[in-house]
């Protein structure tokens, strides 16, 4: 410890002199090259015609002579200007300056600027010793908070009190296993002697993990809530500061403030930001990784029993640090999911209970279509119904308004100033009937619910939605198959009726790509390689796709399976239209001239 404040001393006096030898060389600059700049620019030159003229004229005030120039003086107004000239052999000028009473031979003083000499002589060193001493003084304070001295900001975290905005699990819905781990916390933080009397220590820290949007942050705030206990929050990011040593003081301060308040619940959010794992080099000082340092050291100094919690979030687990989540620090992991069909419907419940709505509102249609979504997404499109509503001056908000936010969120909104040609009509119409279709003829396959060749904002010309009647979480490779098939059917629509291919059926050709690279690499599904993986799942949270594992000459082969996957998949659709081709040409037909109809009027055509 001695040795390292003898360091710091050491290095003080190399940093004045290095802010110093700075502000002398502004100094000099200035005095150097800015003053005769300003001077020289009071001093007009002139002819020494225009000098004897003005002599003559008697305007001429006084004139000194130097060795190579003429300076003289005239007032104007009341007011004197300066001028020079060059030298000229002329004997009879000194009589004539005396014939017309003008002074001459006496140094002329510039003119005084009394602003500017202040300015420059005081005025400019005084600002740039100022700012030095005050970037001085800031280094050194985060040399002593990072040595542990009684250096000490206003508080770090942000503090939510049980009388403030109070959150409950009543709030929170869709994450029923994720409040079932945390109420051991709760039970602890309401109860520390039954735990006592036994011998067991509650969790330190628990780790929250899940994709963004889940409702992490609302999910800590509950426990806080149900605990009536303070809520400590920050992010990660906020111990990150330009000046050496704050974070490290900033975990000191936060531990510090919530022991003031235990029993209590400190929240800290993203803390992959701080939590990365360490370099392995030999040596390192980086300021993140000291800041996590530190952060051990805390949570390894307080007792499990004291009634501090440690909450914290992350959508990246893959990247913290092995120390941080071994037993003792971060003691669990819970898992906070997209939620299911169940979920999402609770989430629309809790958030349609805000907005004024018709009684019968189908909130398992608008569950069913939105699978996949997150709370925070299930928020937006409730709040994009209640503007729909208004926009549609409505006083309340209506299945439809739902379906058609959920079409916003997906597809963009209509564009109404978009005009597609006759042709250009014709084929998007075909294209999305090929995929209604051939979803129609396969067993198992999810219900067609919308077709409509309206524009839309994402770029799409029209689309096909199709709607599970229940949630799926295993599929089969005849699913996969079953998907590659209807996303290949738009364009097999555009070959059997136009022969021609276009740029509408790229989405389709992307997710086709994707379902059948993963059904090779990932999932085992094909004859070739059987059940062997050949890429990593990467972070799916995060929408990391992973990486090839493989060899080059073994993701060739990985190539060609996929392509021979989409072919298949691609002979079957067409196969399926060209089968069915008169219903093709009526349902394309009552499309262009409805633009948009509804999965029941498809299938009634169908049908018939």
């Amino acid at each position: 410890m001695e040795e390292k404040n003898s360091t710091n001393r050491n290095r003080i006096p190399r940093t004045l002199l290095y802010y110093y030898s700075i502000a002398m060389l502004v100094i000099f600059l200035f005095n150097w090259l800015f003053v005769p700049m300003y001077m020289s620019r009071q001093v007009q030159t002139t002819s020494y015609s225009d000098f004897i003229a003005a002599v003559e004229a008697g305007d001429v005030e006084q004139v000194h002579f130097t060795d190579s120039q003429i300076n003289y003086t005239k007032e104007e107004n009341g007011k004197v200007y300066y001028f020079k000239t060059g030298i000229v052999d002329n004997p009879s000028l000194p009589q004539l300056l005396q014939e017309k009473g003008v002074n001459y031979g006496a140094e002329i003083p510039e003119k005084p600027n009394v602003f500017l000499s202040l300015l420059l002589n005081y005025g400019v060193p005084i600002l740039i010793f100022s700012l030095i001493g005050r970037r001085i003084r800031k280094n050194m304070a985060g040399k002593l908070g990072a040595s542990g001295l009684s250096i000490r900001s206003k508080e770090v975290a942000k503090v939510y009190t049980p009388d403030g905005d109070k959150k409950t699990f009543k709030d929170v819905a869709g994450q029923d296993e994720a409040k079932e781990a945390l109420k051991e916390i709760i039970d602890y933080l309401n109860n520390p002697s039954k735990y006592e009397k036994i011998g067991a220590k509650c969790p330190k820290g628990v780790l929250l993990v899940g994709p963004p949007g889940t409702g992490k942050t609302l999910m800590a705030k509950a426990v806080a809530g149900e605990a009536d206990v303070p809520f400590f929050s920050i992010s990660g990011s906020e111990f990150v500061e330009m000046f050496v040593g704050r974070g490290a003081a900033k975990v000191r301060e936060l531990f510090d403030q919530a022991n003031k308040k235990a029993p209590c619940i400190v929240f800290i959010d993203e803390i992959d930001t701080i939590g990365k794992k360490r370099d392995t080099g030999l040596s390192t000082n980086d300021e993140r990784e000291q800041t996590l340092n530190q952060l051990l050291t805390e949570m390894d100094g307080f007792e499990g029993n004291k009634g501090v919690i440690i909450l914290a979030a992350t959508n990246r687990p893959d990247v913290l640090d092995p120390a941080l989540l071994r037993p003792g620090r971060f003691d669990r992991q819970v898992r906070v999911e997209l939620p299911d069909l169940i979920g999402r419907e609770a989430i629309l419940e809790v958030h349609l209970k805000k907005i004024k709505t018709e009684k019968d509102i189908d909130v398992n249609l608008i569950a069913r279509m939105t699978a996949g979504a997150s709370g925070a997404q299930l928020a937006n499109i409730v709040n994009e119904a209640a503007l729909r509503a208004v926009r549609m001056n409505s006083n309340l908000v209506t299945t439809k308004d739902l379906v058609e936010s959920v079409e916003v969120i997906i597809a963009g909104a209509e564009r109404k100033n978009a005009i597609l040609s006759e042709e250009e009509k014709r084929i998007v119409a075909y294209h999305e009937i090929g995929h209604a279709l051939v979803a129609a003829n396969q067993s198992g396959s999810a219900p067609v619910q919308k077709i409509t060749i309206v524009p839309r904002t994402s770029g799409a010309l029209g689309y096909t939605m199709q709607v599970e009647e229940e949630e799926k979480s295993l599929y089969s490779k005849t699913d996969a198959y079953q998907k590659l098939e209807v996303l290949c059917g738009g364009r097999a629509a555009e070959e059997i009726v136009f022969n021609i291919v276009t740029t509408g059926a790229s989405n389709d050709i992307e997710r086709a790509t994707e379902i059948a690279r993963n059904m090779v690499t990932r999932y085992g599904m094909s004859e070739t390689f059987g059940m062997m993986a050949l890429q990593t799942s990467g972070n799916s949270y995060l929408g990391d796709s992973g990486r090839m594992t493989c060899s080059s000459e073994t993701a060739r082969l990985v190539d060609e399976e996929v392509r021979n996957i989409i072919a298949k998949a691609h002979s079957n659709a067409k196969k399926v239209l060209e089968d069915n081709r008169d219903k093709m040409d009526e349902l394309a037909e009552y499309l262009i001239d409805k633009e948009t109809i509804t999965g029941q009027e498809f299938m009634r055509i169908l049908e018939n």
